[in-house]
């Protein structure tokens, strides 16, 4: 697919089929993930595949916006791994960055993602197992949509580069 189709075509699907994606579509949106770019490539992302029932019920528990998709990709980083600038650190940013990366290389093989942010930090920690120092950012559904799925991607207004660009 052309990237202009992909960036048009990409949109936040809210129900699925029970069709979950392959292994070869599933590595090939980690590959788009892994080679996205973060500061100083620390590359502090840590991606959990949700995919079996129980980690699946997990993800349910801690946040309400799964719509039924037969795998989810939990996008962390490790807030030590990341680069410390400007007295800020960079694991948000590098995080968000792989994980358009991996919706877009979804869309680009026909896969619907809908990015859900992560509600409570402390909670998916705890209910996930992860250490401290491992922050998830969102939760990336995954899958097919459902066929009686109502798009809205004709009704999605954007606004006019004229209301967003400063030539300066």
């Amino acid at each position: 697919m052309e990237f202009k189709t992909v960036i048009e075509s990409r949109e936040s699907v809210r129900k699925y089929s029970n069709q979950k994606p392959n292994e070869e579509q599933v590595k090939y949106i980690l590959e788009a993930g892994r080679m996205a770019p973060t500061a100083f490539n620390k590359q502090p992302q840590r991606i959990y595949i949700l995919k079996s029932e129980e980690a699946l019920q997990k993800m349910d528990s801690v946040h309400p916006c799964r719509y039924g998709a037969p795998m989810v990709i939990l996008v962390c980083a490790d807030k030590d791994a990341a680069s410390n600038f400007q007295g800020g650190n960079s694991y948000l940013m590098d995080g968000t960055i792989v994980a358009t990366h991996m919706m877009l290389a979804a869309t680009d093989i026909g896969l619907d993602t809908c990015w859900a942010g992560v509600n409570d930090v402390k909670q998916t920690q705890k209910v996930f197992n992860l250490q401290e120092n491992i922050y998830p950012i969102c939760f990336l559904d995954l899958g097919y949509r459902s066929d009686d799925f109502k798009s809205l991607l004709g009704n999605k207004k954007r606004n006019s580069l004229d209301s967003m660009i400063n030539i300066l």
